[in-house]
């Protein structure tokens, strides 16, 4: 059985559809108008071998921010809505991820708890056409949107390329373990027996 969601937003700043597959295969369609932001969304889909299709429609005239955090709040409610009841997923994730000179550590709880950690620094203000500071506000909003503890932390690395993509993929792995079936959990993973 796939677990899927469909969230739609709709602000005076940006216009939202989103349809994301838990249990997907990794492939993605995506239209932010923002071409760095679709990679990262595209290594994180491939990678999470989750299935994402998104069309985002923001005022991009102003700047990326409303684009980038409003996809975060709508990406993060649909992790939430097709996880379910998580009956029987192992809610914690984790992943040590490498790339090349860069070593990103993200860990996940989809607990029913929005908790954001940080620990990570650019040197430079854009990747591409994204600014990198809105890196930390998309896995923010992402974090609270899911109701889930996010913790990111960037070990050491040198390429703002590699660190933002690292981070992607990093939560993706993290994401795609924590949301994983164990036969062994027939509940909620949860001594209150609610997530």
């Amino acid at each position: 059985m796939n677990r899927i969601s469909t969230v739609e937003r709709n602000t005076k700043e940006t216009q939202i559809a989103l349809t994301l597959n838990l249990d997907g295969k990794g492939k993605a369609s995506l239209q932010t108008g923002i071409g760095f932001f679709d990679h990262m969304l595209d290594g994180f889909a491939r990678h999470g071998l989750f299935d994402l299709d998104l069309k985002v429609r923001g005022d991009l005239h102003v700047d990326s921010h409303h684009t980038i955090e409003d996809t975060g709040i709508v990406l993060g409610t649909a992790i939430r809505e097709a996880a379910g009841d998580k009956k029987g997923i192992k809610r914690y994730g984790y992943s040590l991820l490498p790339m090349d000179e860069t070593l990103v550590m993200c860990a996940v709880d989809l607990s029913g708890r929005p908790y954001f950690c940080w620990d990570a620094e650019f040197t430079c203000d854009r990747c591409g056409d994204m600014d990198t500071e809105m890196a930390r506000e998309f896995f923010y909003a992402v974090s609270y949107g899911g109701a889930m503890n996010l913790h990111m932390k960037v070990m050491y690395g040198t390429n703002n390329h590699h660190i933002m993509e690292a981070m992607f993929k990093a939560f993706a792995k993290a994401l795609d373990m924590a949301s994983m079936y164990d036969e062994r959990i027939t509940d909620v993973l949860s001594t209150k027996g609610t997530l």
